[in-house]
This record gives structure tokens, sequence and C-alpha cells, in this order.
């Protein structure tokens, strides 16, 4: 056994930590049996659902810049957990928070936990548990969902000759990233902004879409990166219709084409349903999109050829690879 000096504050820092987490973050349980406050929660699965587990980490410098605002920062980092639990259909459930925190600023952490219970309350997330320790700005949420046994949507249930959807106005965030950055000039930057700082999980139109979609992802990294990872899990390829891209909202926000066209694919921090479903659905998709108020664009199909990702124009010519990817921590330089 190795014994480590104890700093002459060590009582009265832990104190402080446990009081902090009282403060802000502890809450009467509701769905589990034992909550925050014990080395672990307790809660009882209904019975003939599966759970579906989910763990997203944001990083600041990488994820987010170092001034981004608490109380948005607190609703994206379990909005981003949301958005994976709605790919697979899952009706989210219990959540924990690892947060990481350079200094225990009241103000600061009261604004997270604000935006953090904003977003759990939106969709019925119960906080159950979590740490905090001192480091660099980083927060960890682990979310728990249900899901009916057997009815999970998975990226590997693609069938050739699904057609291919997109939620949403996937790029939109890209857009208010490079309007922060001054890279781009935007007519009104507020609803690129709101998509890029309080991303909005599609987690009723995800378990609609039971019965209906045979493959799905989350957009996070790009639509065309995750459509190759749908396409690898389900041993397809694709083909996209470049004219039935959903540029026309970031056109109208003030992007040239050209540079619509290359957020909707590689843009990345959407957090948009990017499925496949076949072509008998069309209707039943129609009535969803109108019952979410949610857009719904049919922007192509998944073929037989495994791994061939490609792209269509409305000119005529042959399809060609598509030749952008999306966001790789290892290979890329931050968003």
């Amino acid at each position: 056994m190795i014994l480590y000096p104890i700093a002459h504050d060590f009582r009265r820092a832990m104190s402080s930590e446990f009081a902090l987490i009282r403060r802000h973050f502890a809450r009467p349980a509701r769905l589990a049996d034992l909550a925050a406050g014990d080395d672990a929660a307790l809660f009882r699965v209904a019975a003939g659902m599966q759970l579906a587990v989910t763990t997203d980490t944001l990083v600041a410098g990488t994820h987010f810049f170092h001034d981004a605002s608490p109380r948005d920062l607190g609703w994206k980092t379990l909005a981003v957990n949301l958005s994976d639990l709605a790919a697979m259909g899952a009706a989210p459930r219990w959540a924990t928070l690892a947060l990481t925190l350079p200094a225990a600023d009241e103000d600061w952490i009261a604004a997270f936990a604000e935006g953090l219970f904003d977003c759990a309350g939106r969709y019925g997330v119960e906080l159950v548990g979590g740490d905090t320790t001192r480091g660099p700005l980083a927060m960890t949420v682990t979310l728990i969902g249900e899901v009916p046994a057997g009815q999970a949507i998975t990226r590997a249930g693609g069938q050739a000759g699904d057609d291919l959807w997109i939620s949403g106005c996937p790029g939109l965030a890209a857009l208010g990233l490079r309007s922060l950055q001054n890279s781009v000039r935007l007519a009104d930057a507020d609803q690129a902004l709101a998509a890029l700082h309080r991303p909005v999980p599609r987690v009723e139109a995800g378990e609609a879409l039971r019965g209906i979609a045979h493959a799905m992802i989350d957009v996070s990294d790009g639509l065309a990166g995750d459509l190759m990872h749908l396409c690898e899990c389900s041993k397809l390829g694709a083909i996209l219709d470049e004219d039935a891209l959903p540029i026309a909202p970031l056109v109208a926000a003030g992007a040239d084409e050209a540079l619509a066209c290359r957020v909707v694919l590689a843009g990345g921090d959407d957090y948009e349903l990017l499925f496949s479903a076949p072509a008998a659905a069309r209707d039943a998709l129609a009535a969803l999109a109108r019952k979410f108020d949610l857009a719904l664009t049919r922007i192509g199909r998944l073929t037989e050829e495994a791994g061939a990702i490609l792209l269509a124009d409305g000119a005529g010519g042959s399809p060609r690879p598509l030749d952008v990817s999306g966001y790789d921590h290892f290979a890329s330089l931050p968003r």
C-alpha cells in the first residue's frame, strides 16, 4: 500500500464537493428506486424492455470554446446523448454525469445545472448519480434508456433499395460555428447558433420510427461520415441525390450553394436522424413529419454495392464517389 500525504484542507475540499453536488445536482428520485447520494443508483427495468446505454464526452477546446455559455453546455451535454438513444428508437430514462472543472465557480456550475435540468425535464430524464473532480473542463454523460425487446433500430438493418432520409436541417450548426469563426457572414445567425449551442434531439421521432425504419444513425460527425458507418454495418452502399440535399434553409441563412452542400455532407454537430426505410413507408413518413412538425427529406437510396458511397447530380451524368467524410477526433483538427 502506498500512503499519500493528506492536504491540510482535505476535509474542507471534500465537504465543498458534496455541498456543491447537493446544491446544484441533487433531485428527488422519481424513476429510480435510489438515485444520487449513495455509492450507486438502483432502478428497475419495465417488463419486456431492453436497456439502451450510451456515453458521450464534451471537452473544452475540442467540442466547444472555453467561453461557451454554461447553460447551453448543460443542455448540449445531455442532448448529444439523447440523440444516440433517439437513433435506436429508445426512450431515455436515467443519466449519470461526470464533471471535470478547473475551479468550483458557483455561478458557472449553477448555470450549467440549469441547462442540464432544462433538457432533462423536457425529455423525462432523471439524473441518478455521477462524479465531480478538478481538471481541464470536460463533461461526460452516461444515458440509459428503454426500448421494447427486439425493437431497437440499429445501423445493421438496412436493405438494398431502401430510401435514405434525413431529419431537420443538417449543416445549420456548422454554419453557426463558421459564423463564430468569422469565416462566413450570415443574414441571420441566430438560428444557426441555436442549432450549434442547443441541438434538439429527435427523441419522439426516433421512437415513432420503430417498425418503419430499417436502419438508423444519428448524425453527429457529418452526414457523409455517418452514412458510411450505417452502410458498413448493413454491408451495403448508397447513392445520394445531390439535388435532394436540404440546402435551401442554409442558402436562405446566407451560405452560397457550394458551402451549403459541403456543410450538409460534412459539417457535423447536427444531431439529426439519418435512416433507411422501404419505399412503401413514404406515406407513413409524410404523416410522421406532419405530426412532429419536422422536416424529413428523402436524399437517396441504399444499394447492393457494399462500401460504395456515390453522389448523383441532376445533370444526368454517372454518379461519382463521394469525396468528403465526417469528423474524426484523431484524424482531423477540432471543428
